[in-house]
């Protein structure tokens, strides 16, 4: 990893109308030529992403979107595919020009209000045109910040950027942890770590590089073993680590090498408090218990692959679910950047670690499917529970564990062993 990966990115969306000047915008902030610039309207089609250092925010994703006056039945696919962009949007630019103020601008306005994303306007080619007083002054009276600038000449790119700077997250500037708060300098981790057909060639998967490094940072130390060298190398230990964290797949072998007093998790569910709300996905996982032959699951990633022999999302996970079901369940797979907007045939949604998305995209789906009563939880998650150590493994996060216990409790109707 010589980069910061796209899902810890700060993704900014810039949205507006066809021939405002977004792509030139784009290309001016980013000081590459990454968009295509047409007096052609409708130009951009699909989002154009990059990624680049930007001071003083730090790892950015810029995303540029097709114009939301769009025509025709391709001009309505690329409407819908800008729009899905605000799923991912932690920050957005509002581009207007010589068209000024109308029911466009109005719309995205209203949409960015909604959706909780803070955003400016930027009144570009002012080189052509004095952005409108009275526009302006509703803008500043509701608290938004304005921008005027004209792209082709670069200029008032530097305001642009401060704007940007105000408007991101405050916990932005943190230095964001994955298990810093769980090992304390001085202390051990192990993880491990199962080589099989999912792992890359001569690499680990992004969740246990990141957990390497955060470790490091925290001035801690880490051991990585394979699960079938676990048992040994905690006997040659001559003091037991804090914590060990395994991949979800080898979670009940783990949990039996693992001394009781020692803490234990997966990468998995490392993922689901870093990228998401880990004591509603703790929630959404008794939802199995309910489940019942001929129910549907939607099983959602966030990336895209070529399904393995046997893919944990395609294959592991729908067969663990059956079998918990008793008969047949209805599979439904997403995968990238596809999500239904309609959950409500579903009883439950399992998504992946989202690792290589980032955090705003994580939150959207799981806010949309607690919007319309669709239990989710995430993989780790899943199978922690159909492997029966679910409590087990939620131990480090007390919240999360009690969360978790009152909805298993209230779904079977009984207390349940282990909570």
């Amino acid at each position: 990893m010589n980069e910061t990966p796209k899902g810890l990115r700060l993704h900014i969306g810039i949205y507006g109308r066809r021939n405002v000047g977004k792509s030139s915008l784009l290309n001016a902030l980013v000081g590459q030529q990454v968009a295509i610039v047409s007096q052609t309207p409708g130009t951009t089609t699909d989002p154009v992403e990059k990624t680049l250092e930007l001071a003083p925010l730090g790892p950015v994703v810029f995303i540029d979107t097709a114009g939301i006056d769009d025509e025709g039945a391709l001009g309505e696919l690329r409407k819908e595919r800008a729009l899905k962009v605000l799923d991912r949007t932690d920050i957005a630019l509002l581009v207007t020009g010589p068209e000024a103020w109308g029911e466009y601008e109005e719309g995205l306005a209203a949409l960015l209000s909604e959706r909780m994303i803070p955003y400016a306007v930027v009144f570009n080619k002012d080189d052509l045109y004095a952005p409108p007083q009275d526009r302006l002054a509703a803008l500043d009276q509701a608290g938004i910040t304005t921008v005027s600038a004209a792209a082709t000449f670069c200029r008032g790119l530097d305001r642009i950027k401060e704007a940007l700077a105000e408007l991101a997250p405050d916990d932005w500037f943190k230095e964001p942890r994955l298990l810093g708060d769980l090992v304390r300098a001085g202390e051990l981790a192990v993880l491990v770590v199962p080589i099989d057909l999912g792992a890359p060639k001569g690499r680990l998967i992004l969740p246990q590089v990141q957990s390497i490094r955060d470790i490091l940072d925290s001035d801690a130390y880490c051991m990585v073993v394979k699960e079938r060298e676990l048992r040994d190398a905690l006997a040659r230990l001559n003091r037991k680590p804090r914590i060990v964290i395994c991949d979800s797949q080898v979670v009940l072998k783990t949990a039996g090498d693992t001394p009781a007093e020692v803490l234990l998790t997966t990468f998995s569910i490392l993922m689901a408090r870093f990228k998401g709300d880990l004591v509603s996905l703790a929630q959404g996982v008794a939802a199995i218990e309910a489940l019942r032959p001929g129910d549907r699951v939607l099983i959602a990633e966030a990336c895209t692959h070529h399904p393995l022999a046997d893919d944990i999302g395609r294959i592991k996970i729908p067969r663990w679910l059956r079998q918990y079901a008793g008969g047949e369940l209805k599979i439904d797979t997403q995968a990238g950047q596809d999500f239904p907007e309609d959950l409500t045939p579903y009883k439950l949604v399992v998504h992946c670690a989202s690792c290589v998305a980032n955090r705003k995209q994580m939150l959207t789906r799981l806010y949309r499917a607690r919007s319309q009563g669709v239990p989710m939880t995430n993989y780790g998650l899943a199978i922690s529970y159909v492997q029966g150590v679910l409590p087990r493994v939620l131990d480090p996060f007390p919240a999360a564990r009690a969360a978790y216990c009152e909805a298993r409790s209230k779904a079977a109707g009984k207390p349940v062993p282990g909570c």
